[in-house]
């Protein structure tokens, strides 16, 4: 299983911040719900150590021949 590193963690937490940012300066109320998912992965990814995103990717990657 995927586990973040602490600097991949802090990037995640970054880009965590400038997306919610720009949804912040947009405006609660008037963004489409989805544009909460990238935030939400963000910070589970950032918490948690799991990015889901890695992991497809990995899988995706491996399923090409790919390898790390």
């Amino acid at each position: 299983m995927f586990t973040a590193s602490k600097t991949q963690r802090i990037f995640f937490f970054n880009a965590f911040l400038v997306s919610i940012t720009g949804v912040w300066l947009t405006g609660f109320s008037n963004v489409h719900w989805f544009a909460y998912v990238l935030p939400a992965g963000l910070l589970f990814a950032a918490v948690s150590g799991f990015c889901l995103g890695m992991v497809m990717s990995g899988k995706i990657a491996g399923m090409l021949g790919i390898r790390d």
